[in-house]
């Protein structure tokens, strides 16, 4: 019997080696986040050129993020996971070593554009692994898990770690504090109590990696693949896009400090950490489906809206307002998180190309919220480039909506409908 064939049976907390890891190396990750878009304006590049910069990032980054999951099938999750830490050390080498010290608008392009590549690889390569390895029962906790340590690095704790190494070692050394945490992370991530766990799901020989053909084949028997792709792609895309904009309309104009921005931010994440646990957690126990749709979408639609319109009009006085906005916000985007727990049950007997489409709108978030920024900004302003993520959460939850699921989630689904607080108008 292959393992293919196998009831997945293990813990969330039998990959806690996994969990760490990946805090470790998101707080690496995580750490320029504040500072890197005015740090590259302040060396010669300008606005509009930097949002291009974290475009071609999400670019290379979803198309990483789309490999992720068949190259787990293919090779087996560990190998991803070190080609991840490989792909993100050695271009950050020469980003901090050769192209930063060259002032050259190019080659930051270059060398930072093709870590983009790296985080997905490792990141979504431990997320394969716990949806393919842990019992269905507790496959949202597992992935509520895996988005509390990724954001919880990924900006939260990567922007405390730089408010505390900025001071000390400034810019340019804080890089390569963060280059130490990456490479901590990255070591235990690929530490696996199982010597099983993490190898390709059949023979290598047997796991070819999907032709355009098959994908076809596979998109027209399960478009619900697709929409998950697109509602993952604008879960994050806001949040991948206030990073490049907000701190200038903060600063610039509102005339708020750095220091409330700064605290805006990891408000933001710090909200999100916390929610992330408790909506995945809580939606094994009501409805994958029916947390994204009105938590995720409809909730995110409105807190993007706010997170604009309050800064403004009582970001100088009243910081209960200011950071509460900041908190609903984060809020609601943990209820994206069963969207990682769903995806996987919609092609069970091959997860890794599930959660390639998954990945792929992970990555696809990276670069369409600076391309939102980059397309709308210069002459809709900072409003209309929030009233255009907002459509878009409104929009994921009406797709999600139309995402069946497979037979594999009936018994689930009736053992759950007795609940009473169960969203089964949002299912079928």
């Amino acid at each position: 019997m292959t393992r293919l064939a196998q009831v997945p049976d293990k813990s969330p907390f039998d990959f806690s080696f996994q969990y760490i890891g990946l805090l470790l190396f998101m707080i690496g990750d995580g750490v320029e986040v504040g500072y890197l878009s005015p740090f590259l304006v302040r060396h010669g590049l300008t606005e509009h050129f930097v949002a291009l910069i974290f475009t071609v990032y999400g670019l290379a980054a979803a198309v990483s993020a789309w490999g992720s999951g068949v190259l787990c099938d293919r090779f087996g999750c560990r190998k991803v996971i070190f080609a991840g830490i490989l792909l993100w050390v050695v271009p950050q080498v020469l980003f901090l070593a050769v192209a930063v010290p060259s002032h050259s608008g190019w080659q930051i392009l270059l060398t930072y554009g093709v870590r983009g590549f790296g985080y997905p690889l490792l990141a979504y390569g431990i997320l394969t692994l716990l949806v393919r390895e842990v019992r269905i029962s507790q496959r949202g906790l597992a992935s509520g898990l895996f988005w509390f340590c990724f954001t919880c690095g990924l900006p939260t704790l990567g922007t405390v770690v730089a408010s505390f190494s900025l001071p000390v070692f400034g810019e340019y050394g804080t890089f390569w504090v963060a280059f130490v945490a990456v490479i901590l992370g990255g070591g235990l991530a690929l530490v696996l109590r199982d010597k099983e766990a993490g190898e390709g799901a059949l023979p290598h020989s047997q796991v070819a990696l999907p032709a355009p053909g098959e994908l076809v084949g596979v998109i027209r028997a399960h478009p619900s693949l697709v929409l998950t792709c697109i509602v993952r792609a604008i879960n994050s895309s806001a949040t991948h896009g206030i990073i490049v904009f907000m701190p200038f309309y903060f600063i610039s104009t509102l005339g708020l400090s750095n220091a409330q921005w700064m605290r805006f931010l990891e408000t933001i994440f710090a909200s999100n950490i916390v929610c992330n646990l408790f909506f995945g957690a809580l939606s094994d126990r009501v409805s994958w489906r029916g947390t994204i749709m009105w938590v995720g979408g409809v909730g995110s639609g409105l807190a993007s809206l706010l997170l604009y319109w309050v800064p403004a009009h009582f970001g100088h006085i009243s910081p209960i307002a200011l950071y509460g906005s900041a908190a609903f916000f984060g809020l609601t985007l943990a209820g994206y998180v069963p969207l990682s727990a769903l995806a996987p049950s919609l092609l069970p007997d091959r997860k890794g190309l599930a959660m390639s489409f998954l990945n792929f709108g992970a990555g696809c978030s990276v670069w369409l919220g600076p391309l939102i920024v980059y397309v709308f900004q210069p002459f809709a302003g900072v409003g209309g480039v929030m009233v255009v993520y907002a459509a878009l959460f409104v929009l994921s939850g009406l797709l999600v909506y139309f995402i069946k699921l497979p037979e594999e989630l009936d018994a689930a689904s009736a053992a759950r409908s007795h609940l009473p607080f169960s969203f089964s108008f949002a299912r079928r």
